[in-house]
């Protein structure tokens, strides 16, 4: 089942504040990306990317601490610097929030590419199916398969297999891999090979 839609929504209308008042751009993407697109699974976390351009990162903790999120972690600036990844807990919906500092480069894409959806009451960017999907075959977890698999088969009419195609070999070009867009395939057409989902 996805998960309920109101402590998502609670937790990105605390965080949409906090970020408008730092005047930085940013996307949903992961799990509650892929609810919104058509997978179906519960998921407890939420996952953004944040530009946020030349502005230090303890700008964003202490913005998001206002707004009542809490660090998970002691030494933020390291895990940071490491990872590119920061993780908080909303208080209020007790909910994990993961937020990565975007770099330049295929982000830039990303960015270009969101677009609003409605989260509950709250409309928020979320990164394009296409790209989430793109995304998701770079992970290649089973749970991500399975999310590329859903998406594919609720938006059988839809959805840009080509532009997925030309960002995968752009990542197989970056990372020295040659299996991206040949996994693609593979959850594709399996996934397609299935009656149409009625939700489609």
């Amino acid at each position: 089942m996805p998960s309920s839609p109101q402590p998502v929504a609670d937790l990105l209308a605390a965080l949409q504040g906090a970020l408008a008042t730092l005047g930085v751009r940013w996307f949903l993407f992961g799990a509650q990306a892929a609810i919104l697109y058509g997978a179906v699974r519960l998921s407890a976390d939420v996952d953004v990317t944040v530009d946020l351009g030349k502005r230090p990162a303890t700008e964003l903790v202490a913005a998001l601490a206002a707004a009542d999120f809490e660090l998970r972690i002691p030494d933020a600036a390291r895990f940071a610097e490491a990872t590119r990844v920061l993780p908080f807990v909303h208080r209020a919906s007790h909910m994990p929030l993961d937020v990565v500092l975007a770099s330049p480069g295929l982000e830039d894409q990303f960015f270009a590419g969101a677009q609003e959806r409605l989260v509950g009451d709250v409309r928020v960017p979320v990164v394009c199916a296409e790209d989430l999907v793109a995304m998701k075959v770079l992970a290649g977890r089973s749970r991500d398969l399975d999310d590329v698999a859903a998406i594919a088969r609720v938006r059988r009419d839809d959805l840009d297999l080509n532009t997925i195609r030309v960002t995968l070999r752009l990542l197989e070009r970056a990372l020295d891999r040659s299996d991206l867009v040949s996994e693609l395939e593979r959850v594709v057409a399996a996934a397609r090979r299935l009656p149409p989902d009625p939700r489609a």
